[in-house]
């Protein structure tokens, strides 16, 4: 949301708070049994008012926040990828590492999705990965997935060819599928572009840590729900009726204490 569009729910919210109060004012013409109904009238106002103008402002406080963040020298956010096999990883290496505030990308792992195994076949592919390529540098093998740590330096592309070429030569068929995992280091100041490049290629990270990214779950994690928010600005127009109901007592009696004080410094 631009700032003009924010200034303009803001004022519009004032106003409605303006006419709430001057609701308020008008309860010495009313009957005294109308009292409820001008704070219900108030707090329903006030509610209104804040879900439609208060609260697109308020969601975009996790982003306004990481602002500073993101304006801070050497600050880095880490960006974790899962991608499919099928995505040309040294076109996105070439793509990201050419552009401004690019620290580094590695491939560091890739999941192979197999048939549900049973005990002999989970024991053999346990005893068997590691002799395929010298380059799986760790590897775990679970009920109907096989995943491989890759040593530096050393592609997704190459490890996959490796095992597929073994699968095909033992079990006389190909992969269909595999995911690689990937992490990607830039500058928090150029994160959003980043975002964008990776969006275009409908890439979206399943996870990012850094400063900019603790500063918007730090206050995602504070922020009231919309429910809560909504009844919040409820009770603000509640009390802004109420300041309007008891304006004729108030003001007399401040004026009557800031007299009273004068007097006592005079004296």
């Amino acid at each position: 949301m631009d700032i003009i569009t924010a200034i303009i729910y803001i004022v519009l919210f004032i106003i409605m708070m303006i006419f709430v109060f001057s609701i308020g004012m008008l309860r010495q013409y009313m009957p005294k049994r109308e009292l409820l109904l001008v704070l219900a009238v108030a707090f329903l106002i006030g509610a209104i008012g804040g879900a439609f103008f208060l609260q697109p402002i308020y969601e975009e406080l996790p982003d306004m926040a990481s602002t500073v963040e993101k304006s801070m020298p050497n600050n880095e956010e880490t960006l974790y990828l899962d991608l499919s096999s099928s995505v040309d990883t040294n076109a996105l290496r070439n793509d990201v590492s050419s552009m401004e505030g690019f620290k580094s990308f590695n491939e560091t792992s890739i999941s192979i999705p197999m048939w549900h195994f049973n005990e002999v076949e989970h024991d053999y592919f346990e005893e068997i990965v590691g002799n395929i390529d010298e380059n799986y540098r760790n590897y775990t093998v679970t009920e109907d997935r096989i995943n491989i740590e890759l040593a530096d330096n050393y592609t997704s592309y190459e490890a996959l060819k490796t095992f597929s070429d073994w699968f095909k030569l033992v079990y006389g068929e190909t992969l269909s599928y595999a995911q690689v995992h990937a992490v990607l280091v830039v500058d928090s100041t150029h994160l959003d572009d980043f975002e964008q490049v990776l969006l275009n290629k409908g890439i979206v990270a399943s996870k990012i840590e850094g400063p900019v990214q603790n500063t918007v779950n730090a206050t995602n994690s504070s922020m009231l729900s919309n429910l809560e928010f909504t009844l919040v600005c409820g009770g603000v127009g509640v009390v802004v009726a109420l300041i309007g109901i008891y304006m004729d007592t108030v003001v007399p009696a401040y004026r009557r204490f800031r007299k009273s004080m004068r007097t006592k410094r005079k004296r």
